[in-house]
């Protein structure tokens, strides 16, 4: 193989930070659970919370769960490349993963709400952008309900949110649909979209 064909290999398989995004109880999470069982090659970042864990989730896996305490001395100490009070807790981007995750070559995937992403956006300009909606808003707050984690008045806030977070889809690069039952296409299209991209010869910006 030539010098001038292992550069260009190089410079197309560069990892690449990816910011998944969207309304709360789009399917996020979901989305990232099933590339993690394709065994996609990425490291998905585990956001830090000081909130309590819910029923099924796992420490590590879906969030760092610490104590309020712990939360404000990483924020001191600077490890979050971001950190934002979301719902009466806070949640934070801790900066080793990304680093780390970087230098090995591997390709890094964010979970972010619509505010965290724009606040991310600013430190990785070039990185791919993909902005998660639901089918219809009927199958939205169906999801919403069958979670079962909020009351009706928490639930009401977050519905106004997610509409909200709605307004800033033209921020993004990609929309994605994440229709009812239609999980493993939504999945297949992410993962076109991150194929595309390391085949990407000028910038996106």
């Amino acid at each position: 193989m030539s010098q001038k064909t292992t550069l260009i290999q190089e410079d197309l398989f560069r990892p690449l930070v990816i910011l998944l995004s969207g309304p709360s109880g789009v399917g996020k999470d979901a989305v990232i659970k099933t590339m993690q069982q394709m065994e996609f090659p990425f490291h998905f970042v585990v956001t830090t919370t000081d909130r309590p864990k819910r029923k099924g989730e796992v420490d590590g896996v879906d969030y760092n769960f610490i104590s309020p305490d712990e939360f404000q001395r990483m924020v001191r100490d600077g490890e979050f490349i971001e950190c934002a009070k979301v719902y009466d807790h806070y949640k934070g981007v801790p900066r080793k993963q990304i680093e780390g995750a970087l230098a090995t070559g591997k390709d890094v995937i964010l979970r972010l709400d619509v505010q965290g992403a724009a606040r991310v956006r600013e430190l990785f300009p070039d990185s791919v952008q993909i902005f998660l909606i639901p089918e219809n808003e009927e199958q939205w707050e169906r999801r919403f309900r069958l979670r079962g984690t909020e009351d009706e008045e928490l639930l009401q806030l977050r519905m106004k949110i997610a509409h909200d977070e709605l307004c800033h889809l033209h921020d993004f690069d990609y929309l994605v649909v994440n229709a009812t039952d239609c999980l493993d296409e939504t999945v297949r299209n992410i993962i076109a979209i991150i194929r595309a991209e390391h085949l990407r010869l000028h910038p996106l910006r």
